[in-house]
């Protein structure tokens, strides 16, 4: 037997490992199960290329709970250590085994899947364990070797008796860890980050229920049996060809990763690429609505096949955060614990590469079957148009897929908007103007009088939607985008023939300087204008720019200052040949002409969905009073 020190730099480093190296210590168990696979993976990398002349076999892992002895066992059938083995990379703790071994095999061993973090990894155990033993056994014909450690620098190393090839670490749990003997906790936690690693892994057995023999009499009582119970799919959907799967398939594996979701996803993109990087994953489209808020857990990242985070920002684009899948590579560079990225190029690269890939997607989505995509357009529009304001590559193409669509549910890409709007929606200065809605039922009488005037109208109503229409007009000249109740018909689309007013320009004074004794100043501006004399008598606009900017200073990231605080503002607009302006005008009684001037605003509130509470009650009351 030897014994002796950790070749460590600082006295002792266990309580650094334990305070600051893993901010998590339930990690230990997927270092530990990573350290298990990759030796695995070694042994058949080995085999593979005859180097190591044993047989690979079936390997798997097993997790074993002593609760009674406080143990905790992780036990692999991988390619083992020798005492020598053992004194170099559990000891000499600047050596990383991986290292060496990808080092000395980097060419032929850059497919073999092995993640390269046995040192630092395996010290992870002591978060939660008073003693640690190793008994390993290597495939080269060696004696077994057992070492123990008790978490000061000091250790032992002696022979074994283990005859079979692999590793077996035993975590004596210390007293203020004993949640780490319970099976649901370690249930918990294999299912958490190791549900897709490559390499079996049981954990204690489950109860079978054998199928009823075909001659059983009526009374019959199934019979069960106990079997070994593997907690994983070394094989999950991501790691094989998209040809090798069906629309079934990727499905499955949907709800694989999301048990607890009962809808279906709209769509997947398959990530496949192993130039200039390696990266494969799957990504799905939920159903969204118009919800902008962004749930982080959803898209899982992996690091071949080990769980690494659920906090993808950086890799994935932000406007892709509210997708839900996989994403795994090899390349991404994480710190020590595996828990946090570092700023890289390959980072950059990998975000640009999914962008990319999506865009391409939706692209071959919307041309493969456009009236499926359109169907599906309003579950997936939050995400298209956030992704045209902050990603410049989704932007340069998403003209080829993102849809504009029409309160008569009709739908067209931008350019299509231009070509089919032009005639009609001109104005006199060559500007194609694109009315739009944010509300079909709000905005119902401003709709119609517009498609009276033969224009269609689209149905815009995200909660960016007034950033994204600001970005479409400063790359499109000639084209203003207008919402249909932000000033009366004729002005939205300004034509060369102008109505002549009845009124004269006296008269139009007089009738200003009365509505505006009348109706409330601080939230409303008059504006009198000739309209057709069929048209409202009062209508209540909100001026585009002004509306617009509020709601950008809201929905955050543009606007004016201070502009998200301030009171609506409205027009009041008049139609000086309506029949109630020349009776309001001629009317000598005050209290009548009041009267009536409230009674033409209230309706005109009401229309708008403005008129609430005190002001709602008194409009009813006055109405009854005047049906009596």
């Amino acid at each position: 037997m030897t014994t002796g020190k950790i070749n460590v730099s600082v006295e002792n480093i266990f309580p650094l490992i334990k305070k600051f190296l893993y901010s998590d210590h339930e990690i230990f168990l997927r270092e530990l199960i990573s350290n298990g696979t990759d030796a695995t993976l070694k042994l058949k990398h080995l085999t593979n290329i005859g180097e190591a002349k044993v047989e690979y076999g079936n390997p798997i892992l097993e997790v074993k709970i002593d609760k009674e002895g406080k143990k905790l066992h992780i036990i692999d059938q991988g390619i083992g250590m020798t005492a020598e083995e053992v004194e170099k990379y559990i000891n000499q703790l600047a050596f990383s085994g991986a290292e060496e071994f990808l080092e000395k095999y980097k060419d032929s061993a850059k497919d073999s899947g092995i993640i390269g973090h046995f040192g630092l990894g395996f010290y992870s155990a002591f978060m939660v364990a008073s003693k640690v033993e190793i008994i390993t056994k290597s495939f080269k014909d060696e004696p077994a070797a057992h070492w123990t450690c008790d978490g000061s620098p000091e250790f032992t190393l002696e022979p074994a008796e283990k005859t079979t090839r692999g590793t077996e670490i035993i975590l004596h749990i210390a007293e203020d860890s004993l949640e780490f003997l319970e099976d649901s906790k370690i249930s918990g936690l294999l299912n958490k980050y190791n549900k897709f690693m490559p390499i079996p892994i049981k954990f204690g057995t489950k109860t079978e229920t054998l199928p009823k023999p075909e001659d059983a009499p009526e009374d019959y009582v199934n019979e069960t049996v106990e079997i070994d119970n593997f907690i994983n799919n070394p094989n999950p959907a991501w790691t094989k060809q998209p040809t090798e799967l069906t629309d079934e398939d990727y499905k499955t594996f949907y709800h694989e990763l999301y048990p607890m979701q009962f809808e279906e996803p709209l769509f997947h993109i398959h990530l496949n690429v192993d130039y200039p990087f390696n990266l494969t994953g799957i990504l799905y489209f939920p159903k969204l609505g118009s919800d902008m808020q962004i749930q982080k857990d959803k898209i899982q990242l992996y690091q071949n096949q080990v769980y690494v985070t659920d906090n993808v920002e950086g890799i994935v684009p932000e406007f892709l955060m509210m997708l839900k899948g996989v994403v795994d590579s090899p390349d991404i560079p994480l710190n020590v614990s595996r828990s946090g990225l570092q700023a890289d190029a390959a980072v950059k690269k990998i975000s640009n590469y999914i962008t990319r890939k999506v865009a391409d997607k939706l692209k071959s989505l919307f041309t493969e079957n456009r009236e499926d995509f359109e169907k599906k357009w309003n579950d997936i529009k939050i995400v298209l148009e956030y992704g045209m304001l902050s990603e410049d590559k989704f932007y340069e193409k998403a003209g080829a897929f993102v849809l504009y669509p029409t309160v008569d549910d009709k739908f067209f890409t931008l350019e299509e908007l231009k070509e089919k709007f032009a005639a009609n929606q001109t104005d006199k200065d060559g500007k194609l103007i694109v009315l739009y809605a944010g509300n079909k039922e709000t905005q119902h009488s401003y709709i119609e009088i517009a498609k009276d005037k033969g224009y269609e109208v689209l149905l815009l109503d995200s909660p960016i939607i007034s950033h994204l229409i600001q970005k479409l007009e400063s790359d499109n000249t000639n084209l203003t985008f207008v919402r249909v109740d932000s000033d009366h018909i004729d002005n939205l689309i300004k034509k060369e023939d102008t109505v002549i007013s009845k009124l004269s320009e006296e008269e139009q004074t007089n009738l200003k300087t009365v509505l505006e004794t009348i109706v409330p100043k601080q939230n409303y501006s008059v504006q009198l204008e000739a309209m057709d004399s069929q048209a409202a008598p009062f209508i209540i606009t909100q001026p585009e720019f002004m509306r617009r900017m509020k709601e950008m200073s809201q929905s955050g990231g543009g606007g004016m200052f201070g502009m998200g605080n301030m009171p609506e503002m409205y027009n009041l607009v008049v139609n000086t040949n309506s029949p109630l302006a020349t009776t309001i005008l001629n009317t000598e009684d005050k209290s009548n002409q009041e009267h009536l001037v409230k009674q033409a605003l209230d309706l005109a509130r009401l229309s708008q969905n403005l008129l609430k509470g005190e002001a709602l009650t008194a409009f009813v009351k006055r109405s009854f009073e005047m049906i009596k």
